[in-house]
């Protein structure tokens, strides 16, 4: 199965084109593809969009990082951007067959291989943070270079979790994390007063009483008054939302925005939603857009054959008279596609004027199983490779004294995998249950749809843990895993 991660790197460097296009160069590798690049010169800082598969990916970063040490002197940098490093954050953003623990695994090899090859420090932030106080990036780079530089010596609390307690005389340090799809968003005000912007940052930012998701900081950018925002998960508090309150908020100082910025790149999804809230367009869906649907066509998912042309392929593969995919992989489709019709129930009747009142539960329960139907897809595969990780120890064991222990850590991923397959497959069963009171009813058959195959996912995929449990000679894992099932049984 193919991989598929993003990278977005910020450097500190938003005005000299050459050291730019240095650091490009050496993240240029087979592998990685360049999507975007950004230089702010007010900032002083760019913004590197890159993807590519799992090793690649991590290779391009760690270059990366190299270069921007030897070409970025943080000792002679300014602007209006917080940073700590030359290479000031790095994150890992999952897009296809990985998942955010992945991500997690990669940044910390990064972070490690980072202070071993040019002896800069790593912190690790948002998915990869080692503590909670570190999931938020701002935390650690409070103080910035300078500030940090003194801190770092005599605090323990802000020791690196890679590297000695003490910054790179030039280079600072790095931050590594995983995360979700950010959006970088800045909103223009008609005013030079940066207070205005601070005050309508601290407005809008979660950490100071705003929206959820949101981050926020007022700068003065080519003359005006900057609102700059980070939206760390746009599915939950959409562009438009955002857009609307740092409005509100402007008029209160009888100022207003004259335009906004997205600095990188923006998911699709995020302009659709924006397009539905400014829009109102009922019934509002993807498909609806024409560029979707030639895509879907063109990729298979919608063939001239119907919809059965996208589900075909898998229904053949099951049927095959091979292992896998088998019963987990099953199980795994039944609970995403439970998942896909409560989201198309949630998304419908939540523009309808009868259920507007469910707006927040509808969104929140939209948010969460989108999710959930990620990695229920993700099961699909992971239950087949479980199976023939399996077979490999097996056939370790007949060569190799390593066998018996390889065959054991096998099975207990191969018991897990299903496991896992069952719990979000009760999460969606039990968000199904919620929706029932608060969508249309026109649409009850398609959640009792759902329902049964949620129920039906929850029965097989258990099915599959318990014939695995028969094999595991490691008593405590068995007890354990026995007391989630009887909870889900429960």
């Amino acid at each position: 199965m193919s991989t598929l991660i993003e990278c977005v790197p910020n450097f500190s460097e938003g005005r000299n084109k050459a050291v730019v296009d240095a650091i490009v160069d050496a993240m240029k590798i087979p592998g990685v593809s360049l999507l975007d690049r950004e230089m702010d010169a007010d900032h002083n800082r760019c913004v590197i969009t890159i993807v590519g598969d799992r090793e690649s990916i991590a290779e391009a970063a760690i270059r990366g990082v190299g270069k921007a040490a030897e070409l970025i002197d943080l000792t002679r940098h300014q602007g209006a951007h917080p940073r700590i490093g030359a290479a000031d954050v790095i994150p890992f953003i999952p897009i296809e067959g990985v998942t955010i623990e992945d991500c997690v695994a990669i940044a910390r090899k990064v972070g490690e291989e980072i202070w071993k090859r040019f002896k800069i420090p790593v912190y690790l932030y948002e998915s990869a943070a080692t503590n909670q106080d570190r999931q938020n990036l701002e935390n650690i780079r409070r103080g910035q270079f300078e500030g940090l530089k003194e801190d770092v010596r005599v605090n323990p609390a802000r020791k690196p979790d890679f590297g000695n307690a003490e910054l790179h005389a030039t280079a600072g340090a790095t931050v590594v994390g995983a995360r979700k799809a950010l959006i970088a968003y800045n909103v223009f005000l008609n005013t030079k007063d940066v207070d205005i912007a601070k005050k309508i940052a601290k407005a809008v930012r979660y950490s100071t009483g705003g929206l959820r998701f949101v981050k926020g900081a007022g700068f003065e950018v080519r003359g005006m008054a900057q609102v700059s925002m980070n939206l760390t998960d746009f599915e939950q508090t959409p562009i438009a939302r955002v857009f609307e309150f740092v409005k509100r908020e402007a008029a209160r100082y009888g100022v207003q925005p004259v335009s906004s910025e997205i600095v990188g790149l923006i998911p699709k999804k995020a302009l659709e939603q924006a397009a539905e809230w400014f829009l109102q367009v009922e019934n509002f869906d993807s498909s609806m857009i024409l560029e979707n649907r030639l895509a879907a066509v063109t990729s298979g998912k919608l063939a001239v054959g119907g919809i059965r042309a996208g589900v075909e392929p898998f229904i053949e593969q099951v049927a095959a008279p091979t292992a896998t995919p088998g019963g987990g992989s099953a199980a795994a489709a039944t609970a995403a596609m439970a998942a896909a019709l409560g989201a198309m129930v949630a998304s419908m009747s939540r523009t309808k004027k009868a259920f507007v009142q469910y707006e927040p539960q509808l969104s929140q329960a939209l948010a969460r199983l989108a999710q959930l139907r990620e990695e229920l897809k993700a099961g699909i595969d992971a239950d087949a490779e479980s199976y023939n990780h399996v077979l490999a120890a097996y056939k370790l064991a007949k060569t190799s004294s390593d066998g018996e222990a390889a065959i054991e850590a096998a099975m207990k991923v191969a018991t897990s995998v299903p496991m896992e397959t069952a719990q979000r497959a009760r999460e969606v069963s039990d968000i199904i249950t919620s929706l029932k009171p608060i969508t249309s009813p026109i649409m009850a058959s398609d959640l009792t749809v759902a329902s049964s195959l949620a129920s039906a996912a929850i029965v097989g995929a258990l099915a599959n843990v318990e014939i695995n449990l028969g094999s595991l000679k490691d008593a405590g894992f068995v007890e354990q895993i026995r007391s989630k099932v009887t909870e889900l049984q429960r």
